[in-house]
């Protein structure tokens, strides 16, 4: 089955197949196509950027088994006022390792799709089948994307038992996107991560994306009324697992604790709503220790790892 351009069904059959391989092979679960990362990724894009994604998925006996989401090139407009031009090409895919034949046509249909553009992706380190595909069709290692600030990522994992008990500094507040409000949460994101494409438009879409649950969208509140920080827990029901993406904390409030705090409120609130394990994708190039040891210091450790690629155009 083909789809011209990523949809909402399309990313909900994207999803099953994530928790799929979630449940037999997470390893090799690329850290674009988890069922948070889809679910945030269309959310945020859609409505901006969703005309340049040209989609095509693989069915087997009616599960999708594989599907193929490139970024094409395109202009983003920044929240101080920028625009920045996305000059490259850039693939989300996922195949189902007992269909892992199906790789070289996701790689015949990228460089067809993005012929003449530099290409990217991001195949997870731990599927070698696919990796020797890859540099079999003319795909290298990016050394750019692996320096010391490079960015890459990994996955870190933790189950969700021994809990430590969330503190904030005295006059800072838990609260949720529900509670707060769309303006609050929307701010929360742009003030983080600042300068963003993120818009009202944007969080409309975010809650449209499947498996968006306000309540699970967590800010804290600074006792200015200022959101310093935020983070969107994607709670994955088929394998009880919860995915924090994003987690930001506004630059004034950093140093504080928060994110610490945030995430172990986040931790307790996915246990409650019935989760026994957690992920969270973050850099893991070496200048990037801070977002890496705010994840390891409340008990994530890495599953795995990108392996990022490139073809010139």
């Amino acid at each position: 089955m083909t789809v011209d351009l990523v949809t909402v069904a399309a990313v909900r059959r994207m999803q099953r197949l994530a928790q799929r391989i979630t449940a037999a092979r997470p390893e090799l679960v690329n850290s674009d196509a988890s069922f948070g990362e889809l679910a945030w990724n269309w959310g945020r894009g859609h409505a901006a950027d969703g005309a340049t994604w040209p989609c095509q998925l693989w069915s087997h006996g009616g599960d999708l088994v594989a599907w193929a989401w490139a970024h094409l090139p395109r202009r983003v407009r920044l929240s101080d006022g920028s625009v920045k031009d996305v000059t490259a090409a850039y693939l989300a895919y996922q195949v189902h390792p007992e269909h892992a034949e199906l790789v070289d046509e996701v790689i015949g249909w990228y460089d067809a799709t993005a012929a003449g553009i530099e290409r990217t992706v991001l195949p997870s380190a731990a599927d070698a089948f696919a990796l020797e595909r890859w540099a079999a069709h003319g795909f290298t290692t990016d050394p750019a994307a692996l320096g010391d600030a490079g960015r890459w990522t990994q996955l870190t994992e933790r189950d969700l038992v021994d809990l430590d008990q969330p503190v904030l500094p005295a006059g800072f507040r838990f609260r949720t996107a529900d509670d707060a409000g769309p303006e609050a949460a929307v701010q929360a994101h742009i003030d983080a991560w600042s300068p963003s494409s993120y818009t009202a438009e944007s969080y409309a879409g975010v809650r449209q994306a499947p498996g968006y649950r306000g309540d699970l969208h967590v800010l804290v509140e600074a006792p200015d009324g200022t959101m310093a920080a935020s983070t969107i827990l994607w709670l994955d029901e088929a394998n009880r697992s919860a995915q924090f993406e994003p987690v930001g904390t506004h630059p004034g409030y950093r140093r504080l604790g928060l994110g610490r705090a945030m995430i172990l409120h986040g931790m307790r609130l996915a246990k409650a709503a019935g989760a026994t394990h957690a992920t969270v994708v973050c850099l893991g190039a070496p200048a990037h220790v801070a977002a890496r040891g705010l994840y390891y210091g409340v008990g994530f450790r890495e599953l795995s790892r990108d392996a990022p690629l490139i073809k010139a155009g």
